[in-house]
C-alpha cells in the first residue's frame, strides 16, 4: 500500500467572477521511502498540490472533490485541529524561503526543541541533545556552540540546512519539499540536495520534491510527475521520463536542457506560454503549443494512459 495516495484531486478558488479550478483531477501515489519529483512551469500547480497535502491551502482555496489518503486514512477532510498532530509528526514540510519558515525572534535550538517536544515525549535535556545532533547531521559546524544562535546569524545555505533539520527532527514519514534550493547558489543547491537525499534515505522517509529544475529531479528522485496547467501531463520512472519522454510537453522540457555530451547550435524551445487557469483551451491544455496536434486533441481532454514505461495524458502517444 502506498504511503500517500492522491485520488482525482480537484482544488478550486471561488471568486466574484466564478470558480477558478487550479488543480483538475490529479492522481498519484508515493511509496514508503520513495522520492517523487513534481516538475513544471510556474503556475502549473506544483506548490498548490503540496499545500493541499499538508492542509495549508490559503482561503478561499478548497478541496472540491477527490481525496488524499495518508497511510490508508483520508486527511483532506480533517479540520485544522485534527491536522495539527499529523503535520510535523507524520508529514514534514520544507519551504523555499527559510526566512519565512524560521522565527527570527527565537533561537534555532529552541525552535528545534519545541518542535520535537510538541510531537515526542522528551525532557528539555534530551530535546536539546537531539537538537544539537540534528544540526550536526545537516552539516552545521560547531553545532553545540551555535544551537543558541538566531536565524539572521546564519547564511542562506545554513538556514536551509536548519529548515531541513526542523522538518525531519520529529521523524515524519513523509516530507513535502517545496522548491527547497531555488534561492541558493548552484554549489549550495548541490550540497542541500545531496544532504536531503541522504537524510531521507537513512531515515526511510518518503519525499515529494517540488521544483522546476529537471537537473535536481534527475539527480534526486525515483519517479517524476510532470505538471501542466493544473494537471499531470506525464508520470513515470525518472530515467524513462528524462531519456525517452512520451508527452510532447515533456519532450520540450527535455529538449530545452543543455547537454555536456553533444554540441548544438540552438536549444529547442516550446512556442507560446502556458494558458491562464481562467482560459484553459478545450481538449488537451497543451494543444495550442503542440506541433503534433490532431483533431481529437482539440476536442477531448486526455487522461493518463500507458505510454511504454510511463503514463502520459496524450492522444498522439496513445494512437
Amino acid at each position: 500500500m502506498a504511503l500517500l495516495d492522491v485520488q482525482n484531486l480537484v482544488v478550486e478558488f471561488p471568486g466574484r467572477r466564478g470558480v477558478l479550478r487550479a488543480l483538475d483531477d490529479i492522481s498519484f501515489s508515493i511509496g514508503e521511502g520513495e522520492i517523487l519529483g513534481v516538475v513544471g512551469e510556474s503556475g502549473a500547480g506544483k506548490s498548490l498540490t503540496g499545500a493541499a497535502i499538508i492542509g495549508l491551502l490559503e482561503p478561499p482555496g478548497r478541496v472540491a472533490s477527490g481525496q488524499i489518503l495518508f497511510d490508508g486514512k483520508r486527511i483532506d477532510n480533517l479540520s485544522s485541529d485534527q491536522m495539527r498532530p499529523i503535520r510535523g509528526k507524520q508529514i514534514g514540510a520544507i519551504f523555499q524561503d527559510p526566512l519565512t519558515t524560521l522565527n527570527p525572534l527565537i533561537s534555532i535550538g529552541r525552535q528545534l526543541t519545541e518542535t520535537m517536544q510538541a510531537h515526542l515525549k522528551l525532557s528539555d535535556r534530551d530535546a536539546r541533545a537531539r537538537a544539537i545532533g540534528w544540526l550536526e547531521q545537516v552539516g552545521i559546524p560547531a553545532a553545540a556552540d551555535r544551537v543558541e544562535a538566531f536565524p539572521h546569524q546564519f547564511s542562506g545555505g545554513m538556514r536551509q540546512r536548519v529548515v531541513i533539520a526542523l522538518a525531519l527532527c520529529a521523524e515524519p514519514r513523509l516530507v513535502v519539499a517545496d522548491e527547497p534550493t531555488t534561492a541558493l547558489d548552484v554549489s549550495i543547491q548541490a550540497q542541500i540536495i545531496t544532504l536531503l537525499k541522504n537524510l531521507t534515505k537513512s531515515h526511510g522517509t518518503s519525499v515529494m520534491l517540488v521544483t522546476h529544475d529537471m537537473g535536481v529531479i534527475a539527480e534526486t528522485c525515483d519517479r517524476v510527475a510532470v505538471m501542466y496547467a493544473g494537471r499531470i501531463a506525464e508520470i513515470g520512472p525518472v530515467r524513462d521520463v528524462v531519456l525517452s519522454p512520451s508527452h510532447p510537453y515533456t519532450e520540450g522540457l527535455m529538449g530545452s536542457i543543455p547537454s555536456l555530451e553533444t554540441r548544438v547550435e540552438r536549444l529547442r524551445q516550446i512556442d507560446g506560454a502556458m494558458p491562464r487557469l481562467t482560459a484553459i483551451p478545450k481538449g488537451c491544455a497543451f494543444n495550442p503549443r503542440c506541433s503534433r496536434t490532431i483533431d481529437k486533441c482539440r476536442e477531448q481532454r486526455p487522461g493518463l494512459m500507458p505510454a511504454g514505461s510511463t503514463q502520459a495524458a496524450c492522444w498522439v502517444t496513445a494512437a
